[in-house]
């Protein structure tokens, strides 16, 4: 561990107290995508008090801030983190739950936004560490279809200057407070959602032959399509097909007019994404035809998969080591789940990591669940960590300028 090292994080455990405080704030008042105003203006006081210049309102209701080294260096390195809850209803007994009804942060974006102030906390105390620029994102939108990322990007935010690398963090249950994990190259799925109606006729279920029932056309169906993965995919190309909702207002008595399915396509090659969607169309079509039934199959493509840079987050990985220890370091398997952090890497080098949060003493709660909480002295890693990535990686690009 080096000087600069235990700094950073003697500065974290200085200013942990105040990083519980804004993320016990954040998670008392969750607001849903493309809503998180109050969110921006309390983030954006905390910025003012602390004297680093940024802008409000980008893509909505994000935030870009800038903080300037002042060592020689022309290079810029931007950290991310995402703003927005989700709509469940906190079911956790604690003096910081939820005050918006229905509204929760069970994805940990509370804890991201916290970690990335606190870094900035650090960062502006030691302007002197490093030359450069470190640009400071709260992105708005994460888990709403189409994302603030690829809006953010719209607006300018990899440019002037532009970064050189990116990184983000997201808690992770799965690990202890103090440890974090990578993976580099391909990490998270890209994620498509797919909507199909079967048009049939409807009538009296006592009469099956007058009807063209949508519901086992619709079965059918979804029997059919589990062979893009099985049949289709190449088995070393990780996919999955998967429906979550079938909906047809029948009775037990009634066959309805039509059937609705909707599910998700996750997977890891960007050819091979394009073939699957054919292959849905092409299959799901066919067997309504061949029932006489009609059909509508729209696929709406979401985000692509996140892709680590190699060399970025081995440069990560090393950094992380020398802090927490080697042991605190871990090697994460691919993630069939989704995030719109991957916009970012598809123009600048990035890279996206795991900050373990699970509570000690309690049973594991997963992320997306009405009673998620985390450690809180994962802030004290997740700052201290995320403001060393940004000056270690400045003080490599300056050295091979």
């Amino acid at each position: 561990m080096s000087t600069l090292d235990k700094y950073f994080l003697g500065s974290a455990e200085r200013m942990l107290p105040r990083l519980i405080e804004v993320r016990r704030h954040l998670h008392r008042y969750p607001e849903l995508s493309e809503q998180e105003h109050a969110t921006m203006l309390y983030l954006s006081q905390w910025l003012e008090e602390l004297g680093i210049k940024h802008q409000k309102g980008v893509a909505g209701t994000g935030i870009v801030a800038r903080i300037e080294g002042e060592k020689k260096g022309n290079s810029c390195v931007a950290l991310r983190a995402d703003m927005d809850a989700l709509p469940i209803e906190e079911k956790n007994e604690t003096d910081y739950v939820s005050l918006n009804p229905g509204v929760m942060h069970a994805c940990g974006h509370d804890a991201h936004m916290a970690s990335l102030l606190g870094a900035m906390m650090i960062l502006q105390e030691n302007r002197h560490a490093f030359g450069g620029t470190i640009k400071c994102i709260f992105q708005p939108s994460e888990e709403k279809y189409p994302g603030g990322a690829i809006r953010m990007i719209g607006e300018g935010v990899l440019k002037d200057p532009e970064p050189a690398a990116i990184f983000g963090q997201h808690v992770y249950p799965d690990l202890p407070a103090g440890k974090v994990g990578f993976k580099t190259g391909k990490y998270m799925a890209s994620t498509d959602e797919i909507y199909i109606t079967v048009k049939g006729k409807g009538g009296h279920a006592a009469s099956p032959h007058q009807n063209v029932d949508p519901i086992v056309i619709g079965s059918e169906i979804i029997l059919a399509l589990q062979q893009v993965v099985s049949r289709r995919a190449n088995p070393t190309m990780p996919t999955v097909l998967s429906f979550g909702r079938f909906m047809a207002q029948g009775r037990t008595n009634i066959i309805p007019e039509e059937a609705r399915l909707e599910g998700t396509l996750r997977t890891f090659d960007e050819q091979w994404r394009a073939e699957a969607h054919s292959l849905i169309q092409q299959i799901a079509t066919g067997i309504a035809s061949a029932h006489g039934a009609s059909i509508d199959v729209f696929i709406d493509r979401g985000y692509p998969f996140v892709f680590n840079d190699e060399a970025l987050t081995q440069r990560a990985m090393n950094v992380a080591r020398r802090l927490l220890g080697s042991e605190n370091v871990l090697e994460l398997d691919l993630r069939m789940t989704a995030e719109d952090f991957a916009y970012y890497g598809q123009y600048v080098p990035a890279c996206f990591y795991r900050l373990g949060t699970a509570l000690p003493f309690r049973e594991f709660t997963p992320l997306h669940s009405a009673q998620f909480d985390i450690d809180e002295s994962a802030l004290l890693t997740g700052s201290s960590l995320m403001a060393l990535l940004a000056v270690e990686e400045l003080n490599f690009r300056s050295s091979v300028e």
